[in-house]
């Protein structure tokens, strides 16, 4: 087996002037094409793609960053902090720069997409100056500020429209320049608990329920729940280009809104937003579809058992529409697991955890799972790679670990033409990185779940 330590043109020194034309890539596939569907220069049928991973670092006076999807042209959002523990502010990176995107009016804030269309557009969420007057905390932050959903466009940021209440939030952004999100409504929801979540979020008192704005600014329609299943919220947490949207749906007693999203159904809406219960792994404890491609192939995370939690016992899922859900396990004595990213060419991407609760980003190729880690080839700059959470049509994966001095960064893995195997995946290798508390802690707090 030989592995040669180089990329090909999206190499570290120019993988952010790469410029990809969007092809049509919306004809229907055989369940078998899309599970062999290889980039056109694969080796072989079964051959293993290896990364090449960067630091993608931190704005001036910052040590903490986090990227969560990157386009089919290389534009990255996500977050960064002095630390997690510290107001968070959106940012992205764009031409190998990172640019810190102006708030609104509150401290904290974050981008959850972006594209170029002329000049830069991304979507995400803001804190602003004003008291929320329910106390909601809606976006985690742990303050008492409105959140509102947020389109930057240039350096210019505006509030979308939520549904008649006081919180949302927005992202991703497809390529028509829709996006999907999730807006409070003006109506008291009596099923809500009255509690903090344990994502962080709460007392919710308001109904929510998934949208989707654009292309034009403003709100196209709302995405409404399984009302046959006697659901009152929803969430939308991914839309493709064709625009389908993917997120959950249940009662505000059982179901959170993001950062962590999940409720007892994973759902589908079509471009009419119809939408469409897409099953379970056996129980309706806690599911979420998470990314759907252009195929309309989704994966997301479900619960097999009542017992299951966020971060003991949901697996990732993959679901088609000829064969229905099917569970695509774990890591090797892992305990959980969650696919967050697909692109058109049938590669996914997530976490796999551990019985400690320790993360690691994995890849499925091939119906096969490996660490992320593992591919890496060359010199990482970090000692464990945790979360993997955006992937483009190019297969370049976005998210973010632990570097080799303890601080954790965004990262960006490169597939390499050069670096590719016949043989098998790689022996699953288990990392002993020392990660920081600060880490555990974020980790504990996105990870932890209601048992129900």
């Amino acid at each position: 087996m030989t592995i040669h330590h180089s990329c090909r043109s999206f190499g570290t020194a120019n993988l952010f002037n790469m410029s990809l034309l969007r092809a049509v890539r919306l004809g229907a596939l055989l369940v078998a094409q899309f599970l062999l569907a290889q980039e056109s220069n694969d080796h072989t049928a079964n051959s293993v793609r290896r990364y090449r991973v960067i630091d993608l670092g931190t704005p001036r006076g910052s040590t903490f960053s986090q990227a969560s999807t990157i386009s089919d042209t290389g534009v990255i959002s996500g977050l960064a902090a002095l630390t997690p523990k510290n107001p968070q502010r959106a940012v992205v990176w764009e031409n190998g720069r990172i640019r810190e995107l102006r708030g609104f009016g509150g401290v904290n804030s974050g981008a959850f997409g972006a594209v170029k269309r002329g000049q830069l557009v991304a979507v995400g969420q803001a804190e602003s100056a004003d008291i929320d007057p329910n106390h909601e905390n809606f976006c985690g932050y742990g303050g008492v500020e409105r959140c509102v959903p947020v389109l930057w466009n240039g350096h210019h940021a505006r509030q979308l429209p939520t549904l008649g209440g006081n919180n949302g939030t927005a992202g991703p952004i497809n390529a028509r320049g829709e996006i999907a999100g999730t807006a409070e409504t003006e109506v008291t929801d009596l099923d809500c608990s009255g509690t903090v979540a344990p994502n962080g979020t709460g007392p919710q008192v308001l109904g929510y329920k998934g949208v989707v704005w654009g292309p034009e600014f403003g709100l196209r329609r709302t995405l409404e729940p399984l009302s046959e299943k006697g659901d009152r919220v929803s969430t939308a947490l991914w839309m493709n280009d064709r625009g389908e949207a993917v997120g959950a749906s249940g009662t505000c007693a059982n179901t959170e809104p993001p950062p962590l999203a999940y409720g007892p159904h994973a759902v589908l809406w079509d471009r009419d937003g119809v939408p469409y219960d897409l099953g379970n792994l056996g129980s309706t404890v806690a599911n979420a579809a998470l990314s759907i491609n252009n195929h309309g192939v989704v994966v997301g995370a479900s619960s097999p058992t009542d017992q299951s939690t966020n971060s003991n016992g949901v697996l990732a899922f993959l679901w088609t529409r000829e064969q229905g859900m099917r569970s695509l396990g774990t890591l090797p004595d892992d305990v959980a697991s969650g696919a967050t990213g697909i692109n058109d060419r049938g590669v996914i991407i997530g976490v796999s955890i551990d019985p400690m609760g320790n993360p690691r980003a994995v890849v499925w190729q091939h119906g096969s799972i490996a660490s992320l880690n593992d591919l890496a080839i060359g010199d990482s700059p970090f000692e464990t790679l945790l979360f993997a959470f955006g992937i483009n049509y190019a297969g370049e994966i976005v998210g973010f670990g632990v570097t080799d001095a303890g601080d954790v960064h965004g990262f960006l893995a490169t597939p390499c033409d050069d670096a590719i195997d016949s043989e098998p995946f790689p022996r699953h290798t288990r990392r002993q990185a020392i990660i920081p508390e600060y880490v555990r802690d974020m980790i504990r707090e996105r990870l932890e779940s209601h048992r129900r």
